[in-house]
C-alpha cells in the first residue's frame, strides 16, 4: 500500500463493486505464500541466497525474516528505476541484504549479471518466478530453466496459464480483455502450456520433485473467505520445483 501510494479503504471499494476481481488477487497472494513457504523450509535446508525474478513491486526483501539470506531482485531496468523512486517517495528504507541487478530477459545473459552482483552460482539458490513466463518466450523460458538448472540443488517457484479453452466463459472474457489492454501498453501475455508440457519442459533440464497446484487447490487451501468462486474453470498453476 505504501509503494502504490493507495489507501486501504478505497482498495477495498473496488474489490467490493469488482468481485470476480477476487480470483485475481487470491492468486497473487497464493502464489507468494507458496514460494516463500518452500522458501522457509530450503532456508532451514541451508540455502542462502535467494532470486526473484522479474522481481516488480515484490516486497519479500522488505519483509525477510531470514538471517543471513542474500536477496537478488533481477528485473529490467526501467522497471528497477520506477520501483526505487516508488520506495523512495515512500520513504522505506533498503535492507542491506538486497542487491539489484537489472536484467533485460530477452537480450541479456542472466547468470553473467548475477554473477557481477556478487552472486555465488557454485552455492544452492531458491529462484522465484512469479507473474513472468507468461510474458516471456519459449526461447527465453528455456534460457532461464537452463541457467537455474546449472546452479546446484536449485528449486524453483512459478506460475503459469493454460491455453485459454481451460478458462470458464465468463473468466475467458476477462482474461481477453486482460490481454487486448496488455497489448495496448506494449506487453504481450502469449505464453500458455498445458500442465503435461510444463512437466515435460521441467523433466528435460532435470527438475525433479515437481509440485503443480491448480487454481482448485488454490482456492480450497486458502480461498474460504471469496465467495463466488469457479475454481475448476480458471487455469492457472503454480509450480515448485526442485533440481
Amino acid at each position: 500500500m505504501k509503494i502504490l501510494g493507495e489507501d486501504e479503504k478505497d482498495v477495498l471499494q473496488v474489490a467490493i463493486k469488482h468481485p470476480v476481481a477476487s480470483i485475481g488477487r487470491l492468486f497473487t497472494a497464493a502464489r507468494s505464500r507458496i514460494a516463500e513457504e518452500a522458501l522457509s523450509r530450503a532456508v532451514e535446508g541451508g540455502v542462502r541466497q535467494i532470486v526473484i525474478l522479474g522481481a516488480g513491486l515484490d516486497t519479500f526483501a522488505l519483509r525477510n525474516p531470514h538471517g543471513g539470506l542474500e536477496v537478488y531482485e533481477v528485473d529490467h531496468p526501467a522497471t528497477q528505476a520506477w520501483k526505487l523512486e516508488r520506495v523512495a517517495e515512500a520513504q522505506i528504507a533498503l535492507p542491506p541484504w538486497l542487491v539489484f541487478v537489472p536484467v533485460d530477459f530477452e537480450r541479456d545473459d542472466v547468470g553473467e549479471k548475477l554473477v557481477a552482483a556478487g552472486f555465488q552460482q557454485n552455492s544452492p539458490a531458491f529462484f522465484t518466478w512469479l507473474g513472468v513466463v507468461p510474458y516471456l518466450t519459449q526461447d527465453a523460458i528455456g534460457r532461464t530453466l537452463d541457467y537455474m538448472s546449472s546452479i546446484p540443488n536449485s528449486e524453483v517457484v512459478f506460475d503459469y496459464m493454460e491455453p485459454p479453452e481451460a478458462f470458464s466463459e465468463e473468466l475467458r472474457q476477462i482474461e481477453k480483455a486482460r490481454a487486448e489492454q496488455l497489448e495496448k501498453m506494449g506487453e504481450r501475455s502469449d505464453t500458455r502450456f498445458e500442465p503435461a508440457g510444463i512437466a515435460a519442459i521441467l523433466r528435460s533440464h532435470e527438475f525433479c520433485s515437481i509440485e503443480d497446484i491448480d487454481f482448485q487447490e488454490i482456492a480450497a487451501r486458502f480461498g474460504r473467505a471469496v465467495h463466488g468462486l469457479a475454481p475448476g474453470h480458471l487455469g492457472a498453476h503454480v509450480v515448485h520445483a526442485k533440481h
